[in-house]
């Protein structure tokens, strides 16, 4: 296993068409922390969605693959979990 750590923010909502607007959003040039304040249901809402620093099998399957493979920086598209949908921002 990968011992590799990343650092990460979030954005987890209810249903698709709103992470869909909030990536809509996130390209317009809106902040990432302001819009998980303002969104997230996840209680790292009030850090802006910041989850901190994770190893690699930390998080859900789905939101472990898909925050790995982002580069520093980049904005995933909406993820899937039993939590909900997800926008996940690499940051470390």
């Amino acid at each position: 296993m990968n011992s590799a750590k990343i650092s990460a923010r979030h954005i987890l909502v209810d249903n698709e068409y709103e992470a869909k607007d909030i990536l809509k959003l996130l390209k317009e040039g809106k902040s990432f922390s302001d819009l998980a304040q303002k969104f997230s249901k996840c209680p790292s809402a009030k850090l802006g969605g910041d989850l901190g620093e994770f190893a690699q099998g930390r998080m859900v399957e789905a939101f472990n693959a898909t925050a790995f493979t982002l580069t520093v920086d980049e904005i995933s598209a909406p993820v899937r979990t039993r939590f909900g949908y997800h926008i996940i921002q690499r940051y470390k």
